[in-house]
């Protein structure tokens, strides 16, 4: 597989995409409408790096479901090695922010949970994930503030504050980095608002953060 590097804002720097860590269950609205419970720490599944995609790229709808859902994310960029760090040490790690779109397999999903098995075929496959351009941390740093928005063919879906995640940042970099080491490259994309739904071939799905690169994907 040919080697795919993120797309920097004001930089020239090449930074190999690495691990793509997803947090679910991190807005209490969002847990309220999948009828779920509040986890007690950070629930975590993971994608392969071959599943992203890049904003203005066009996804496919893929085959094995007939309830395809869109989730829009905050996604932070791991700039450095981090094993077991501090929470101060987990804010240092953090090198940018993205937007992201987290697609789901819902109809597939919702299977999976009633056997109790994981959600692995249901969150991992062909353009799955997709990504902005990123906004390195020294260019912009992020405040906790920010509204996260999400339209579907220009009609405003997701609307929520980053300041509503249950987990932090770097809390989140903090939990994963004492179970598995970080590393330069890798994302982690932080959860989604409520409001999630379906979407058809043909659709047109736009995700804003403030301050920070707007994503912008068509479902062929």
């Amino acid at each position: 597989m040919e080697m795919r590097f993120l797309k920097l804002q004001n930089s020239n720097e090449k930074i190999s995409i690495g691990n793509i860590f997803c947090i679910g269950k991190n807005y209490l609205a969002h847990i309220e409408e999948m009828d779920s419970k509040i986890p007690e720490e950070p629930v975590m599944f993971t994608k392969p790096a071959s599943t992203l995609r890049f904003s203005g790229e066009d996804i496919k709808y893929p085959c094995h479901t007939e309830n395809l859902h869109y989730e829009g994310e905050l996604v932070l960029v791991i700039g450095k090695t981090l094993c077991s760090g501090t929470l101060e040490e987990a804010e240092d790690a953090i090198f940018g922010y993205g937007v992201g779109l987290d697609m789901t397999k819902r109809d597939v999903q919702k299977k999976l949970k009633e056997k109790g098995l994981p959600w692995t075929f249901a969150k991992s496959f062909d353009d799955s994930a997709v990504l902005s351009e990123i906004i390195l941390k020294s260019d912009y740093k992020l405040t906790g503030e920010e509204n996260l928005s999400l339209y579907l063919n220009e009609e405003m879906k997701q609307n929520s504050s980053v300041s509503r995640m249950i987990f932090k940042p770097a809390e989140v970099v903090k939990y994963i980095s004492e179970r598995i080491t970080l590393h330069k490259g890798d994302l982690i994309f932080t959860g989604t608002p409520s409001g999630v739904g379906s979407v058809s071939k043909g659709d047109k799905l736009t995700v804003k953060v403030d301050n920070l690169p707007v994503l912008e994907t068509k479902i062929i």
